[in-house]
Formats: structure tokens, sequence, C-alpha cells
């Protein structure tokens, strides 16, 4: 081989492997940030899940489901809205998220119930709960709902995700091209990241150092590619068919939008109306897809008024 062939080919290795190599290394959960940890750890079937109570140790049971990108403390303020109004409070970590394990395994809607149904069962919970998702944990609430309406008592969706099929050339290469696709969202997804949590940086919330602790997240080993399997997995199609069969089951819904949504458009709120006709809306104005933490206030209040 050419000498400058060579030296081509070595360039553009080097230059293949930035992406994977940056992210290998990135540092893992260490056992100094568990210990250090508020909540408590439990070793599920799939691996070690962080989670934590917030309220009365008798109150009825609201399970709280974090997205995408975020992890539990996304819940804090709201959590504490909630145990004011006599809930006793669940939030946990997704697996890759958080101070939860990362794990290997595609990220589809049984990936997700699986570890929850198995901390509701570590934690002896067996009757109907309340469920809370926000972003893709509203997917996530969702399948529960369908999968075991008995173990439900009602429904609340913010700013939910499953409302639309993600399209596009640049999503289909990197949903359907494993290889490809990978190496693609390592080397731009990240960057994109950040620079959304730069233009959050300094909004009032209630879930306090939140943007602090999204961007630590990104430091995270793991915590891309699980991003990158949930995308693939339970956010690759839509949630109609289980909403429909939450609607003939007769769970009771009540799903909150943000009125300045970038990510899920208001146009959800009809798609949902169509699935699910007897589901209650309500639209928080001005808010973002941040509306949990944002508008945590508007947001309690949307569920008190429900709950009246």
């Amino acid at each position: 081989m050419a000498r400058p062939v060579m030296w081509a080919v070595i360039i553009l290795l080097g230059v293949l492997a930035i992406p994977l190599t940056i992210e290998w290394m990135r540092n893992p959960i260490s056992d100094k940030q568990r210990r250090e940890a508020p909540g408590k750890f439990a070793l599920l079937s799939q691996g070690t899940t962080h989670y934590a109570w917030l309220g009365p140790e008798r109150g009825p049971v609201a399970v709280c489901i974090h997205g995408l990108t975020t992890s539990s403390y996304v819940w804090r303020g709201m959590a504490k809205g909630l145990a004011l109004m006599g809930f006793r409070v669940l939030i946990y970590d997704h697996y890759g998220r958080g101070l939860s394990d990362t794990v290997r395994g595609k990220q589809d809607a049984a990936f997700f119930l699986r570890q929850l149904t198995d901390l509701l069962d570590h934690e002896r919970i067996d009757e109907p709960v309340s469920v809370l998702g926000y972003s893709m944990g509203g997917a996530v609430a969702t399948h529960f709902a369908a999968s075991q309406p008995d173990r439900i008592k009602r429904l609340i969706l913010l700013a939910s995700a499953g409302m639309q099929d993600i399209s596009g050339p640049r999503v289909r290469v990197l949903r359907d091209w494993p290889v490809i696709g990978d190496w693609l969202f390592l080397l731009l997804y990240p960057f994109t990241l950040r620079k959304g949590l730069e233009a959050e940086a300094g909004l009032p919330g209630s879930a306090e150092n939140i943007n602090a602790m999204q961007r630590a997240e990104t430091d995270r080993r793991g915590y891309f590619p699980a991003v990158l399997s949930s995308f693939r997995g339970v956010l690759r199609h839509t949630t109609q068919e289980q909403h429909r069969a939450i609607a003939a089951a007769g769970i009771p819904v009540l799903s909150i939008w943000a009125e300045a949504d970038a990510l899920i458009p208001l146009s959800a709120k009809d798609k949902l109306a169509e699935w699910n006709p007897q589901a209650r809306q309500s639209v928080i104005a001005g808010a973002g897809h941040g509306v949990t933490y944002t508008h945590t206030d508007e947001v309690l209040e949307a569920i008190r008024a429900w709950g009246s």
C-alpha cells in the first residue's frame, strides 16, 4: 500500500473512531455517587434501579415516569406538590439514566414495563396506582396502563410522546441503520442536546439545579446509547392502539399539554381526542416542553381541578 494511501486510511479510521472513543472515555456510575445519592437502590431482574419515595407513608401511590433525556430529578418539584396533595410518590431512574444501571437490550415497551413491574413488585405495591408520565415517560405510562389496567387507578400524561410518527430521512438513518446510525448519533446528538441545554440555562423551575444535572448526565458512559435505544424502541411507533385500549377499559385519563412545546406539537391534543374521546385535556399557556418543572404549579392545579 502506497504511503499516502496508508496515511489516508489511518486518518479516516481515526476520524471514524472519534465518537466511539469519546463515549468510551465517559465515566460510568461510581460507588461513591451511589453512596452519596438520595433515595434507594433495588436489584431487579434487569439490573440495579435507583428510586425514591416522597410524601406520607400511607397515602395513595403515585408513580412518576421520566422522559427520554432526563432522570427522576425532573420530578423533584412536582413530587413535593403531589405529596402535599396527600400522595405517596414513587420516582425512579430508567436504565441508562440517573443512577440506575446501564443494561443491554432493546429499550422497547416490554423493556420499560419489566423495570416498572419489577419495581412495584419489589416495593410490594399491589393496589391500583396513579401513574404520571412525562414526555417519553408518557408513552411508557400509556403502555403500562393498556397492558395492566387492573393496576391503574388513573393516568396523567404531561407533554406525552407517542402521539405521532417520528419520520424524515435523517431520523430514518439514525433509527433504522444500526452501524451508521449509531456512529452518526454519537457524533451529532451530544452536541445538539448540550446546545439545547445551554439555551434553557437560567430558566426558573421547581427542580433545583436541573440544568446542571442534565449536563452532568451527558458525561455518563452509556447514557447516549440508552437514549438511542429508546428512540429505536418505545418511541418507534405511536401509542394509538394502547390509547384505544385504555378508553375501552374506562381508565380515567388527564393529558396536560404545553402551548409552546417545540418537541411535542399541540396538534397531539387532537390526536388523543380521536383515540380516546373520554380523556380530559388541559393546555398550559406559554409553557414549553419542560412544563413538568417550569410550570409545576399550573400542572398541579390542573391535576387538583381534575380530581375535585
